[in-house]
């Protein structure tokens, strides 16, 4: 936790943003942990409520057969701890199948604000039709936010795929 602080402080310092982040990786579903994780958010939030740079991921790569709707769930109960603390802060929700699934939050998204949801993929893996996915979760008024991409597969140690790379880039853009 200091060190979370200490970079929150360097990020500042630097005029970047920084995000704290709840990571669900090997979980699947953030309701295992959401007890530890409300504990930690309502301590981080207080003591980065001084901080304007601060994002809050609060459930990085929900996966594992997880659903929207238990995501959503946990969403419901975390968001208001980090609100308590820091009313306007901004908030990433991740979505299903580590963060690909925005259709799903399109079409039953949170009632809060300054939310966004997470999108993450690796460009020489997801192709196309996530591209598609997340155009049309845009198109439909969902705020997304790519929280984590690379130009290689998603095993991080894969072939670069400019091509795709390009392509997901002017999407973004």
């Amino acid at each position: 936790e200091a060190l979370v602080e200490e970079g929150v402080r360097f990020a500042a310092q630097a005029d970047l943003y920084a995000v704290v982040d709840w990571h669900v990786l090997s979980d699947a579903d953030p309701n295992r942990h959401k007890d530890e994780a409300k504990a930690f958010f309502a301590k981080m939030s207080t003591r980065l409520a001084a901080y304007d740079n601060v994002i809050y991921e609060i459930c990085n790569e929900p996966n594992g057969g997880t659903t929207w709707g238990a995501v959503k769930a946990y969403a419901e109960e975390v968001i208001p701890v980090i609100r308590e603390n820091v009313p306007d802060a901004v908030i990433v929700v991740g979505t299903p199948t580590w963060s690909q699934n925005v259709d799903e939050a399109a079409a039953d998204p949170l009632v809060a604000d300054n939310v966004l949801y997470a999108l993450h993929f690796y460009a020489a893996t997801h192709q196309q039709e996530l591209r598609d996915r997340l155009a049309a979760a845009v198109e439909s008024g969902l705020p997304v936010f790519v929280s984590e991409f690379g130009i290689c597969d998603a095993s991080g140690s894969g072939r670069i795929d400019y091509a795709s790379a390009d392509a997901w880039v002017s999407l973004m853009d």
